[in-house]
């Protein structure tokens, strides 16, 4: 049924699981989730202009150009990774806590600068959008890089499965979906399935050398190659940033090359993600030139590491997701920058479960404990604690934005995080 699907695909070039968003003449996947059934959809995505479907509901059987399947998900996997064996490229697959969608974004620009390259659009990183990435891919590629999420034990193992890397990067490991994962070590055993698939499989890994959770990480994968990067002289690439007017800049050098890159990202948490891309390049003999081009030229969008200025004030947004590890490394590098008039604006952490309500406190202390008079905190976690800490909370971020109407705040720096559930970023008209 596969290699049928496929000849099909090859025709069409484009995937569809949208019925909203058909593009003409694509294969369309009904997918079957828990909210939602693309079998109902079939007969729209065909009136939108699909050209074959993939379905699971029986009653469309024997109807033409129509493929039924047990699981439409399953099978778009399965599409996925016979893709990537067809094409036969080295592919790259980045995964990590925070850092791994900049991450992707430096490296593939990087790589760019000698290979041709496809990589996760956007943040497509989970169990559909790791295997659109595949199927995006052409045979005009020389490799590929590949993002991958994780909310649960296995996920990782899973998606190594349809991809089949070659070569990984976990750019660090922290309290993140403790919800789905329990706990850190969760966090770290499912993280570590890409060393398990690459140990298994002769591939190659890029490690930070100075993050003592993944060199721990390391241990029981005698097969890897390991690349590492960070402070020390005796790796591979040693670097060592430095930030001036908002950017993050790194110094940079191997055995045999060096180069200075300075970055348009924000914060010293940028320092390893830039790090990480800067080996890659080096690893694959890109001039210095080059690599230090690439990071140069590469402006953070979607809210992540991003600053931005309005009529009056000066925003740093880190807007796209946020745990306890992430939080404080923005607090860290937040208290590195020389403003008086500075405060922050901090949303809810979610996905924490029993763990939630310590540590929201936790970062109210951090916050405490790093000076701040004052500060607003936006969400019902937070909210919490307003009784016991000399700040400004509120439970929704259009109560925020209602106070600021009255109570304009003009000539500051602020700091701007939270999970993308909190949608802080409806805030920035007001400031």
């Amino acid at each position: 049924m596969i290699e049928d699907i496929y000849k099909v695909f090859e025709k069409c070039r484009i995937i569809s699981t949208d019925s909203r968003a058909v593009a003409p003449s694509s294969l369309f996947f009904a997918i079957k989730g828990d909210n939602f059934d693309g079998n109902q959809f079939v007969d729209a995505a065909f009136e939108a202009g699909c050209a074959a479907a993939v379905v699971s509901d029986k009653k469309y059987k024997g109807r033409e150009n129509v493929f039924v399947v047990n699981d439409t998900l399953e099978t778009l996997q399965k599409l996925a990774n016979y893709h990537r064996r067809k094409l036969n490229i080295p592919i790259l697959a980045i995964t990590g806590t925070n850092g791994k969608t900049t991450t992707k974004e430096l490296v593939s620009a990087v790589l760019a600068k000698k290979f041709r390259i496809s990589y996760t659009s956007g943040n497509k990183n989970n169990h559909i959008g790791v295997p659109l990435t595949l199927l995006s891919m052409n045979r005009t590629v020389d490799m590929g890089v590949v993002e991958m999420g994780a909310n649960h034990p296995g996920e990782i193992r899973d998606l190594c499965k349809i991809v089949e890397p070659n070569y990984g990067i976990i750019t660090n490991v922290g309290k993140a979906h403790l919800e789905g994962f329990g706990s850190i070590e969760g966090v770290m055993k499912t993280k570590a399935e890409l060393y398990d698939f690459l140990n298994s499989n002769g591939g190659t890994v890029f490690v930070n050398a100075d993050n003592d959770r993944l060199k721990h990480m390391l241990s029981g994968h005698e097969n890897l190659k390991v690349v590492k990067y960070g402070k020390d002289d005796k790796y591979f690439c040693r670097g060592v940033y430095s930030e001036y007017a908002y950017q993050t800049t790194v110094t940079w050098k191997t055995d045999s090359v060096s180069g200075f890159s300075k970055s348009n990202l924000i914060g010293a948490y940028n320092f390893e993600n830039i790090l990480a891309a800067i080996t890659v390049g080096a690893y694959f003999d890109i001039h210095p030139t080059a690599i230090d081009g690439a990071i140069s030229d590469y402006f953070p969008k979607n809210n992540r590491s991003q600053m931005t200025k309005t009529s009056r004030n000066t925003l740093i947004l880190d807007l796209y997701n946020a745990n306890p590890t992430s939080m404080r490394a923005a607090i860290d590098s937040y208290n590195n920058i020389s403003d008086d008039y500075k405060s922050m604006i901090l949303g809810d952490m979610l996905e924490l479960g029993k763990e939630s309500d310590a540590e929201h406190k936790a970062i109210l202390e951090y916050v405490k404990e790093s000076g701040y008079g004052y500060a607003y905190f936006v969400g019902k976690n937070f909210a919490k604690f307003k009784d016991e800490y000399k700040y400004m909370f509120f439970e929704s971020v259009e109560d925020l934005c209602k106070y600021f109407v009255t109570n304009p705040e003009k000539s500051k720096v602020f700091l701007v995080k939270g999970s993308r559930g909190i949608r802080l970023e409806k805030v920035i008209d007001y400031l």
